[in-house]
């Protein structure tokens, strides 16, 4: 059985300045048609946002645009979704995008991509969801985050028992397989610690 039937990608509204990031977008977009894995993400048409959405429409698969309704023309509403939420702010965007994945990936974009990706990140730290998150780093663009990151741990602030799970691709072709695994593998503890306590 399919583990990930859905995956909320965060990006830009920008396109950025390096081809390779609108390239892995839509590369990201083919292979979640490909996969029967329908697309969470916030709805517009423009940036990396639009490049996604639109390679996962052209190779036929599903779309879930979910957006505020003062960005509607900021972001320039993506109409073409398959399923298309309007909602009244930040917040219940957020929550309904996490409510509607089975895991995320960021791919690079601005302070509204990061705000989204660390938001995941502390839910998972502090225990709220499993589900897989997946930093795409093309090109090293998160690797500024991936620093600071190790750095908070080397100065005590990430704890035992209180680690940041995600995982990193470097290649997008890898995204997919390397949540899979993820999935799995968070079932399979979830399973095991099930019977654990069965048995107490």
């Amino acid at each position: 059985m399919q583990s990930i039937r859905s995956i909320c990608v965060y990006c830009g509204s920008g396109s950025g300045s390096d081809e390779a990031f609108r390239e892995a977008a839509r590369t990201l977009g083919r292979m979640l048609a490909e996969s029967n894995i329908g697309l969470v993400y916030g709805g517009g048409r423009i940036g990396l946002m639009g490049e996604v959405a639109r390679s996962v429409l052209e190779a036929g698969g599903n779309v879930i645009g979910i957006i505020p309704e003062f960005l509607k023309a900021r972001e320039v509403m993506l109409a073409d979704a398959q399923e298309l939420h309007v909602v009244p702010d930040m917040h219940t965007r957020k929550q309904l995008m996490f409510e509607k994945a089975d895991a995320f990936i960021a791919l690079p974009g601005g302070i509204g991509t990061l705000e989204e990706l660390v938001e995941q990140m502390t839910w998972a730290q502090l225990g709220r969801h499993e589900k897989p998150i997946l930093i795409a780093d093309i090109n090293g663009f998160w690797r500024p985050l991936l620093s600071l990151l190790a750095h908070m741990r080397e100065s005590g602030f990430v704890r035992a028992g209180l680690e940041v799970r995600y995982l990193v691709a470097e290649r997008i072709e890898d995204a997919l397989e390397m949540i899979e695994t993820a999935a799995k593998r968070n079932e399979a503890n979830g399973e095991a610690e099930k019977q654990r306590m069965q048995r107490m």
